[in-house]
């Protein structure tokens, strides 16, 4: 059975993702990654092999200071050329908020849309 790629965010520190990507077995390049926000891709997204562990790289990329305002800021990351949200994080700054909310709201707009994105993709390739 295959196993499927997966990442998994370990930490956000100085302004810094990094999480662990585990890739299909026996993959030995590294994933091409991307970090976006409101739908614009972020600067580099660095993958490092992980020693001892096949088909396993630590990835790390800086959360641009320009991006943070007061309120909520969702980011995401991608597979590049690719739809699905590999893992997600919001950073909420300003008043507190009693409970988070409104980062579940800003997820699932994203995810919205990039769902109308693909399904209008997927509409134009099945018409034309």
């Amino acid at each position: 059975m295959l196993q499927s790629s997966k990442l998994v965010r370990k930490r956000i520190v100085n302004g810094i993702y990094e999480g662990v990507y585990s890739g299909k077995k026996g993959a030995t390049s590294a994933p091409l990654l991307e970090l976006k926000f409101l739908g614009e891709a972020l600067g580099e997204v660095f993958a490092d092999p992980i020693e001892g562990k096949e088909s396993t790289w630590l990835i790390r990329c800086k959360i641009p200071a320009e991006t943070l305002s007061d309120g909520i800021q969702t980011f995401l990351i991608y597979k590049m050329g690719e739809d699905t949200v590999l893992d997600s994080f919001s950073i909420v700054m300003g008043d507190p908020l009693a409970d988070d909310l409104r980062a579940e709201i800003s997820l699932l707009r994203e995810e919205l849309d990039m769902l109308k994105r693909a399904f209008r993709r997927h509409c134009v390739e099945t018409i034309g």
